[in-house]
């Protein structure tokens, strides 16, 4: 039972609101089948994706990933000081959090003014088609995510903190499997 005492099965053991595990599940398997398909298109058309993959920047790509685990782990802390009734703190690590959030969307928002200036767009290919749409996807994600840990340090209770980590270490762990899926992997 989740703490209104409602019996969502599995769903209640988990940390925070059941309806957001719904949400995670939900945008993981939307994620999935974005990177089926990005596959699909590694299979189909290796030479475009190599291309298109040699104009990312692995050093930019590369410090995201790092903003957003540093940022993970500050939302850990974030429910690890609420625990322990320390609630300013709590609030503190979650502006870290999202600051880190808002150091990612920066540095995203350069790589496509990057990507713009070389007239590289959602229409070039099936590698800038796919590349524009989870990678913005993505970034919608973290805008949100940004307010979801803003409301959560605004009302914080320990299955807010919960529930609003619990979509933020989602977020982490899709770019932790994005990054190396499209940037890296040759």
């Amino acid at each position: 039972m989740d703490a209104d005492g409602d019996d969502w099965g599995v769903l209640s053991e988990l940390p925070g609101n059941p309806i957001m595990w719904l949400l995670i599940l939900s945008d993981l398997v939307i994620f999935g089948i974005f990177f089926i398909g990005f596959s699909v298109i590694r299979l189909q058309h290796p030479g475009v994706v190599l291309a298109g993959q040699a104009t990312l920047s692995i050093p930019m790509g590369g410090a995201n990933t790092l903003i957003l685990i540093t940022s993970g782990y500050l939302a850990a802390r974030a429910v690890q000081a609420r625990a322990a009734e320390e609630i300013q703190a709590s609030r503190w690590w979650l502006a870290g959090a999202g600051a880190l959030g808002c150091c990612f969307l920066i540095i995203k928002g350069l790589e496509y003014a990057d990507k713009a200036a070389l007239g590289l767009g959602i229409e070039t290919n099936s590698f800038w088609t796919l590349f524009y749409l989870m990678t913005g996807f993505h970034a919608i994600h973290v805008l949100v995510g940004i307010g979801v840990l803003a409301i959560v340090g605004w009302k914080n209770s320990i299955v807010n903190l919960e529930t609003g980590t619990a979509f933020w270490h989602m977020v982490d762990l899709i770019w932790i499997i994005l990054f190396p899926l499209v940037y890296l992997l040759r």
